[in-house]
């Protein structure tokens, strides 16, 4: 469609702005010079600036005559004419003119002013201008000339306002296309930007921004959105070769072992009950930690808008819970927990602040952990050996795990869980070595000592539940 470029929309609009303004001036114009070209025919009219209109009157009243001229006349045409507001006879002086009500009224005086200009015709037809003022009580001088030269004067007028109106459009139109040219440029290249990443999905395209107005504004979102896909995509193609890595070692350990079993099976040559049982248990070892692998990248794989409902609840309760989980899984944990409410998901926080329990249990078996909360501030601390200064901006990472703790149970992807969880309830959270050995770390939750309805999470939504239902719905 020839309308469905945006410049030459943009074309059109600006002609069609400019010639509506145009032709309004146009318009305005014609006007101002058609009351100023009848002005001075009606000054023209009548006895003229520093004439005694009553003597005017008695010089006409010698001039006129009781007939009207009816002989056809040649030239220019001038008619006075005299009436009177008794009703008798008109004289005249040149071609009679038609008489009207506004014109009786002059005469008799009841009109709004002591003359009235207006348009008229004479008895044979031709169109005249006439100036109709009252001369003596009940006595009137209509003095009339032809509009001919008028309205041959507005038509030149006209055509000239015409002439250059057109000249304004063309010019308007010229310019908008040029100005729609200019102003869509950078608009062209931001969409031949997108079409390309759309053809080629390569998100490392960027847009040359220049200024700061709102193009140059849409072309640094742009950008930044593109930024932000490459980098997912590569989180992504991370998290699968990742996923890859971790899932290859206990699948190669599991085939191994049921190969054994099954060419025991096939050959006949059982094997030893305790090297079997050695077997199944590694069996079952090896299925218990896909299960864990597996589920900790179904958490990981959630979207932001996945997470459950985020509702006010006893901060100090869901870590309560969190210790007695880890407690029966044989982990030694002393607390000291003052009340605090936050906003968010009780499941998820749950199982953030277990991670960290379990975590800092796993490398400090023979101790205890120390799990402390305060004014928002949650610590877990271990008495570990504690981890060295360049692994610490790490230890969030998916996937990533100590090389001291290679030989330890996990995926390397607890601690990720614990970061996008506090993300998610918008606290941050932090590891660090802890002063006299051990790791300690360290949950921020914005919330309130006291319960309250007002505490809210940008962008999520929110109910008040007791602690009860929570943990019915989030076991």
């Amino acid at each position: 469609m020839i309308w469905s470029s945006l410049r030459t929309r943009l074309t059109l609009l600006v002609t069609v702005a400019v010639a509506l303004a145009v032709a309004v001036s146009a318009g305005a114009c014609f006007m101002i010079v058609r009351h100023q070209v009848y002005e001075q025919a009606d000054r023209q009219l009548g006895p003229g600036p520093g004439k005694d209109p009553r003597g005017w009157f008695h010089y006409l009243e010698q001039k006129c005559r009781p007939d009207p001229v009816v002989e056809p006349h040649f030239g220019p045409i001038h008619s006075t004419q005299i009436i009177y507001a008794d009703g008798s006879p008109p004289c005249y002086d040149g071609p009679a003119l038609v008489v009207t009500d506004e014109d009786r009224q002059v005469a008799a005086g009841t009109w709004k002013d002591s003359k009235h200009c207006h348009n008229g015709v004479t008895v044979d037809g031709t169109q005249v201008r006439i100036r109709t003022e009252q001369v003596a009580p009940g006595v009137a001088v209509m003095d009339a000339m032809p509009l001919r030269e008028i309205r041959g004067t507005l038509q030149i007028v006209a055509l000239m306002l015409g002439g250059v109106a057109a000249l304004g459009i063309l010019v308007a139109a010229t310019a908008g296309l040029l100005i729609a040219r200019a102003a869509l440029r950078p608009v062209g290249r931001l969409t031949r930007a997108v079409e390309h990443i759309a053809q080629t999905e390569d998100l490392d395209t960027r847009i040359p921004v220049k200024g700061n107005d709102e193009i140059a504004r849409l072309s640094s979102s742009f950008n930044a959105m593109t930024t932000a896909l490459a980098g997912s995509r590569e989180r992504q193609k991370q998290l699968v070769a990742d996923a890859g890595h971790e899932l290859r070692t206990p699948l190669t350990t599991l085939r191994t072992n049921i190969d054994l079993l099954l060419r025991s099976e096939q050959t006949g040559r059982s094997l030893d009950p305790e090297a079997k049982r050695r077997l199944l248990v590694n069996v079952k070892a090896q299925f218990a930690e896909l299960s864990t692998l597996v589920a900790d990248l179904l958490q990981l794989a959630r979207g932001d808008t996945e997470h459950e409902p985020h509702v006010e609840l006893a901060f100090h309760e869901v870590v309560t819970a969190a210790v007695e989980r880890a407690r029966l899984r044989g982990a030694e944990v002393v607390t000291d927990l003052t009340p605090w409410y936050v906003v968010g998901g009780a499941a998820s926080l749950e199982r953030a602040v277990l991670n960290l329990i379990d975590n800092a249990a796993k490398f400090s078996p023979d101790s205890q952990v120390e799990v402390s909360l305060s004014g928002g501030r949650l610590t877990v601390r271990d008495h570990g050996p504690g981890l060295p200064e360049e692994e610490l901006p790490h230890v969030f990472d998916r996937f990533w795990r100590s090389p001291s703790a290679r030989g330890l149970p996990g995926s390397g992807l607890g601690l990720a869980i614990v970061a996008q969880a506090v993300a998610e309830a918008g606290g941050k959270v932090s590891l660090a070595n802890a002063p006299g050995g051990g790791a300690i770390a360290t949950m921020e939750l914005p919330g309130s000592p006291m319960r309250t309805d007002t505490v809210e999470l940008p962008g999520a939504p929110m109910r008040t539940e007791t602690l009860g239902s929570l943990r019915n719905s989030h076991p």
